[in-house]
């Protein structure tokens, strides 16, 4: 078992869900794969399945019956994640939007540099989308200027999907309380990680929109963000959050000396 494991949910992915298993494993860093599908009745499940005696011990597969919500996919990912040891999880999408090449960099980022969830971010260095119309674009940037403006959370893309976590935030942050299943349970989990005192850094990367399959986005996703990020932002004012002690990479770190400045003469 690798240390790392890719959660894919999926729902109607079958033109893309043998493809970015592949890719995934042919990366130099090995990650394992989990894919959670919600009963796609286009038979995405039935072609994962086919897959797992070529990739036995390293591709899984959970089915869902129903379409039951982002959120829900990712907090039953993490909970199998947990159960069985892994250290890194990561979120990725099943459409090619995410470039798995970009999953050893947030495993770097976690790994080797001590951070505690590491995020893909589209915005960290102005705006890195490929072929979304403007509105959306503009959307999403301004969606994450407001969480930045309710919230006070130093991040750039509050709502980026494409992430790293260690195991110990997930263990930390009380996944049976999780309020959102959509495009809120994103920022909902970022905005827990920064409450417990987690380390987060956000990762330049180059969102590309999906060439096959139909996106699942709609504006109930938005509306549950709209008006989620202020039940959140209020919510906490009534509830204590514990600080999370240093992590032993990251007390590792504070250790090594500042390099000292060269003398001048």
């Amino acid at each position: 078992m690798n240390n790392g494991l890719v959660l894919i949910p999926t729902y109607n992915e079958r033109e893309n869900a043998e493809l970015i298993i592949r890719k995934v494993f042919s990366l130099p860093q090995p990650f394992d794969v989990l894919i959670i599908d919600d009963g796609s009745p286009d038979g995405t499940a039935a072609i994962v399945r086919a897959l797992l005696p070529e990739f036995e011990g390293r591709l899984f597969l959970e089915e869902r019956t129903g379409k039951l919500g982002l959120g829900t996919a990712y907090i039953h990912g993490f909970r199998w994640a947990l159960a069985r040891g892994y250290e890194y999880i990561f979120e990725m999408d099943a459409d090619f939007s995410h470039n798995p090449d970009d999953l050893i960099r947030l495993y770097d980022a976690c790994a080797h540099q001590g951070y505690d969830l590491a995020i893909g971010s589209r915005y960290i260095q102005g705006v890195n989308v490929v072929n979304w119309p403007m509105d959306r674009v503009l959307m999403s940037y301004f969606a994450s200027a407001y969480v930045r403006l309710i919230t006070r959370m130093p991040i750039m893309d509050a709502t980026a999907g494409f992430k790293c976590y260690t195991a110990r935030v997930l263990r930390t942050i009380p996944l049976d309380q999780i309020k959102f299943v959509g495009y809120a349970f994103q920022i909902e989990m970022k905005w827990l990680a920064y409450k417990y005192g987690f380390r987060l850094k956000e990762v330049p990367i180059i969102f590309t929109d999906r060439t096959r399959g139909a996106s699942k986005m709609s504006k109930g996703i938005f509306k549950e963000a709209l008006f989620g990020v202020v039940q959140m932002k209020i919510s906490s004012w009534f509830r204590r959050f514990e600080r999370v002690a240093p992590s032993q990479a990251e007390a590792a770190l504070a250790a090594v000396p500042a390099t000292s400045a060269p003398k001048t003469r």
